[in-house]
């Protein structure tokens, strides 16, 4: 059968990349023509568009940017079109997946979405274009079945979290700190400042300034998938930061602590085990809109999940580095740092289905060989 699954994200890319994989194992003519990246290409995909050309932060930003948005919807449709894929599988990326699938639905194209729109937090009307335009969807956060069945009277498939599929196999190896070019004798500390220019313009400088606080630590900044050294150089210029690029989950897991931007990275942190601070900093227009229309607590996936402040979060003005530098202190103590471990225990067991890639590809299949 032929699949065209579209993901505008790093995250998207990685999920993609494991489902790729699982269908093309379970159908063997399998021909998958896809939006993401690397992994997905990598997976088996025919990759026509790569996120880094689509990722846009914040409501600022993608109004600059609204040609090129335009651009990319006119050439996905016509791309669908020329393809005539069996079924359409969406990964995350509502503002522009949404738009595509309402205009599939009315060209008689089969809708599936894989890992669902944070309507939750905003934009609740999407809702109905869901229910409208989307023939499967499957959710990975546990909350979202009951809101979506029980608020909206719309039947949804909770298949657990993928990042499980990557996380709880993940051993590391001797020798990873040697390869990468760390010192054995100081503890680490490591940045993840974002996978979009925006957010590592915002972060990053914020960030390198709290290095000479912690002279007993050494401090690392996690490469993002499609970034160039460019991007971090440009504001590291003097610094001696290194920047180390496709070891992302091993430098979480030999730190002492991590500095996130909010985002997926904040969930990779907590599954791996590792006491986080949560930042996030976007143009004062993008935040003064964000803070009138979204409606949730917390901004990071761990508290969102958890229902109560696991991390700590450091947002727009409070993401600078007199704050960070302060509440890593906190979190290195041993006190803090066995807490926020035992609350990330309970993460763990909550998000655990036993292979989301697994039931989604398996769900997609009976449903199409149903129409059949």
């Amino acid at each position: 059968m032929k699949y065209y699954i579209i993901a505008g994200e790093a995250s998207g890319d990685l999920h993609g990349a494991s489902l790729i994989k699982e269908l093309k194992s379970s159908d063997k003519n399998a021909n998958i023509r896809c939006w993401g990246g690397d992994l997905m290409k990598n997976a088996g995909g025919d990759l026509i568009k790569h996120y880094k050309e689509l990722s846009f932060m914040g409501f600022w930003e993608v109004l600059k940017n609204i040609s090129i948005v335009f651009k990319n919807l006119k050439f996905c449709k016509n791309d669908i079109n020329n393809f005539k894929p069996d079924v359409i599988v969406y990964i995350d990326y509502p503002g522009f997946n949404l738009r595509i699938a309402k205009w599939a639905r009315k060209k008689g194209y089969k809708n599936h979405y894989y890992i669902s729109p944070q309507v939750w937090a905003w934009k609740e009307n999407r809702v109905n274009s869901i229910k409208k335009n989307i023939d499967s969807l499957y959710v990975i956060l546990p909350f979202e079945k009951a809101f979506f069945e029980e608020k909206h009277n719309y039947q949804v498939n909770y298949v657990g979290h993928p990042l499980m599929e990557h996380i709880t196999k993940r051993t590391l190896k001797n020798g990873v700190a040697d390869k990468i070019g760390l010192s054995s004798n100081k503890p680490i500390v490591t940045f993840l400042p974002g996978s979009r220019k925006q957010e590592i313009n915002k972060v990053l400088p914020e960030f390198i300034k709290i290095k000479n606080q912690f002279p007993e630590f050494q401090f690392i900044i996690a490469g993002a998938p499609g970034r160039d050294i460019k991007d971090y150089n440009k504001i590291l210029k003097n610094s001696s930061i290194p920047v180390v690029f496709n070891e992302t989950y091993n430098l979480i897991q030999l730190s002492k602590a991590a500095i996130v931007t909010s985002g997926t990275a904040t969930l990779e942190t907590a599954l791996l085990g590792v006491p986080q601070i949560v930042c996030y900093k976007s143009s004062l227009i993008s935040y003064v809109i964000a803070k009138v229309i979204v409606k949730l607590k917390y901004i990071s996936l761990v508290n969102i999940i958890m229902n109560k402040e696991v991390v700590e979060e450091l947002i727009q003005n409070n993401c600078n580095s007199k704050k960070i530098a302060s509440t890593l202190k906190k979190i290195l103590t041993e006190a803090m740092s066995t807490k926020i471990k035992n609350d990330y225990k309970k993460l763990y067991k909550i998000l655990d289905k036993g292979g989301a890639s697994k039931i989604t590809s398996d769900l997609i299949l009976n449903s199409l060989s149903k129409q059949k």
